[in-house]
């Protein structure tokens, strides 16, 4: 039981799209690369997670048959909704008109304000391209920040420091001609810590690891994964771990196998850290644990009710 004298200031969930928990081989980029703790779980193995970090096996699937597919699990993981069993099936890409309006009732968002949580932040940048021209199709976690009524990010809130961009080394940034300056992985990990401390409920998403996995490249892989663990490293260094929990999860399995393009079925690894992690951890089975959990984290102060 985690009593309300437990409760936590704040809470850090940082998302990485398309990362399993793979097994060794030749196949997984993991296998060969070095400092890219917390990164490297592999099937079978315990792991020895940097500032003693829980792992939670995670199951993407939820009881649906084929393989997890990114707007379902995100809509799982931002909502606590089964999304896959409610709609009958994995749906890859963007959330559908069914999978909107889970998301609209449901959010993690709109969840924290009823309950009087505040302030709440979707942590990443967005230019003014996307207002300007707004998508037909956008994101789960869009749909999540729009259905509470948040305000974005822009670039203007990166340069002052209230902001990460999706690669936070700004890189992508730069090359489509907006004025800022490139940020080092440890750099952008003390942007992101301030932004936490803030802020009661932080959540960033990173996307980069499932068009890697998607495009098999193993190069793109080698360069970006210990870049984004660094980011991660500086990151929980910088956190006061007393009082934050930080919460690493993803919606399905890719990057750890670049046999194949194809998402996997692997389970995903939700990472904790903070004082009560080890009965958080132990709280999370699967992608629709981790909206409930949060909440009853920065609500109630406890777990219970959930679960067991």
């Amino acid at each position: 039981m985690i009593t309300i004298n437990d409760r936590m200031e704040n809470v850090l969930l940082f998302f990485i799209d398309g990362l399993g928990i793979g097994t060794r081989g030749s196949h997984n980029p993991f296998e060969d690369l070095e400092d890219v703790a917390p990164l490297a779980v592999f099937q079978y193995e315990s792991t020895l997670l940097p500032f003693d970090g829980v792992l939670a096996a995670t199951d993407a699937c939820m009881g649906v048959t084929g393989r997890p597919q990114s707007a379902s699990g995100q809509t799982t993981i931002l909502t606590g909704i089964n999304a896959p069993a409610a709609i009958g099936y994995h749906k890859q890409g963007f959330p559908n008109r069914a999978l909107l309006d889970i998301i609209r009732e449901h959010s993690i968002f709109v969840q924290l304000k009823k309950a009087g949580i505040h302030p709440i932040t979707f942590a990443n940048t967005y230019t003014q391209a996307f207002f300007d021209n707004r998508p037909r199709w956008v994101s789960a976690t869009t749909a999540a920040v729009e259905a509470a009524g948040l305000s974005f990010n822009t670039v203007p809130d990166l340069i002052a420091g209230r902001a990460v961009y999706q690669d936070f080394t700004n890189a992508m940034l730069i090359e489509r001609g907006e004025t800022v300056k490139s940020r080092t992985p440890e750099e952008a990990g003390e942007v992101l810590a301030n932004i936490v401390a803030q802020n009661k409920f932080t959540l960033y998403e990173y996307f980069i690891t499932d068009k890697i996995g998607h495009a098999q490249d193993r190069e793109a892989a080698n360069r970006v994964l210990p870049m984004l663990a660094r980011f991660i490293r500086t990151l929980l260094a910088k956190l006061d771990l007393e009082r934050s929990t930080v919460m690493l999860t993803s919606d399905h399995g890719n990057i750890e196998d670049l046999s194949v393009r194809n998402h996997t079925l692997n389970l995903v690894p939700t990472i904790v850290w903070g004082k009560n992690r080890e009965r958080i951890a132990a709280r999370i089975r699967s992608l629709s644990d981790i909206t409930p959990t949060i909440v009853g984290l920065l609500t109630s102060g406890s777990t219970d009710g959930q679960r067991d």
